[in-house]
């Protein structure tokens, strides 16, 4: 029974869907409560560094019950995603309760389209992957399932990973440099695929060229059934949980680099490389992802099994704090340049 706890991952669509009923002010509820209500409580429980015994942990990387906690995710974030299409539709919304609609069902596509995509996406089953480029649809972020995978995850804590933030870079200036070289490189990983297999770029396996296409085909389907509001929803709500997973990389990352050898190359990607969070409640709303250094020592691994190790870098606050001091340059330098290790600089 223990093992519910993850269904308080939902609690953030759960948010959006009484902000989407309530309307007005209400639309500012997920925000409120995940980065006001959620850091007020991190503050208040235990952080927890416990593991589980090898035992235990074979038997959970089997049980498929933690798969069925990420597949509720799907029907979840479309129902809510068609919905907001309805209502930005069908009611007149003021400016405010329009940027609300957007942060709010932004957040849902990051916590659990982008989030859980990202858990589908490492797993070997074809129908997995296939719902995490699902998931990444509605966020117009479908080639992070090529960069991330056969990029990130190779070249992480280098200066060559777009998503691994540099010493004192903001957020702001990542924003932009994440964004646009991972998009880039998601094309040059494909081009070097389709190389490497002799197959032309109109080939049915160039997976960047049919992303593109079917985000098209999603906007104008959109477009079509709900309108140039409906439009605007889909564009400004993928924009925003797209730059929500950036803030995520930020700080995932921030200042961490791996050291090169005599030959040249760098080092293994160790447990040191990524920064790390044991703060209950974000571990459970967001299935793990803050045990995020053995995540990148061990990619396979589940996010049921992650484990929290001694030499990891650790994050003084929990993920939604940590995304909100990030917000805030002079403050977040303050309290994590010190926190980088002198070697890494």
């Amino acid at each position: 029974m223990n093992d519910l706890k993850y269904l308080s991952a939902l609690s953030i669509p759960l948010s959006a869907f009484i902000a989407l009923y309530l309307k007005g002010g209400w639309l500012f509820l997920p925000p409120i409560y995940a980065f006001i209500l959620i850091p007020i409580v991190e503050c208040i429980l235990p952080v927890s560094a416990e593991n589980f015994s090898d035992e235990t942990k074979e038997k959970r990387a089997v049980n498929r019950f933690f798969d069925w906690m990420l597949y509720v995710n799907i029907p979840v974030v479309f129902v809510l995603l068609i919905w907001g299409f309805y209502i930005v539709s069908t009611v007149n919304l003021s400016a405010i309760e329009a940027v609300g609609l957007v942060v709010s069902i932004g957040m849902v596509l990051t916590t659990n389209g982008i989030n859980v995509a990202h858990e589908l996406g490492h797993r070997q089953e074809s129908k997995d992957r296939f719902l995490s480029k699902a998931l990444l649809l509605p966020c117009l972020y479908m080639h992070f399932y090529i960069e991330h995978n056969h990029s990130h995850h190779l070249n992480a804590a280098t200066k060559e990973d777009p998503a691994t933030a540099r010493y004192n870079q903001t957020l702001y200036s990542f924003w932009v440099t994440s964004t646009v070289r991972q998009y880039f490189g998601a094309w040059k990983v494909q081009m070097r695929l389709l190389k490497n297999y002799n197959r032309s770029f109109f080939s049915f396996y160039n997976d960047v060229f049919w992303y593109f296409i079917i985000q098209f085909v999603y906007l104008l389907c959109v477009y079509l059934v709900f309108g140039v509001l409906g439009l605007g929803l889909a564009i400004a709500a993928g924009v925003v949980s797209f730059l929500f997973l950036e803030t995520v990389n930020y700080i995932e990352h921030y200042g961490l680099l791996r050291s090169k050898n005599a030959s040249g190359r760098y080092e293994r990607v160790q447990k040191i490389h990524s920064w790390n969070s044991n703060h209950v409640v974000g571990r459970i709303i967001l299935y793990e992802l803050t045990r995020h250094s053995d995540h990148h020592y061990k990619s396979s691994k589940k996010y049921q099994v992650l484990e929290s190790h001694k030499e990891s870098p650790i994050l003084p606050f929990g993920y939604p704090t940590s995304m909100v001091l990030a917000m805030i340059p002079p403050l977040w330098f303050r309290i994590m340049n010190k926190r980088v290790p002198a070697n890494m600089i």
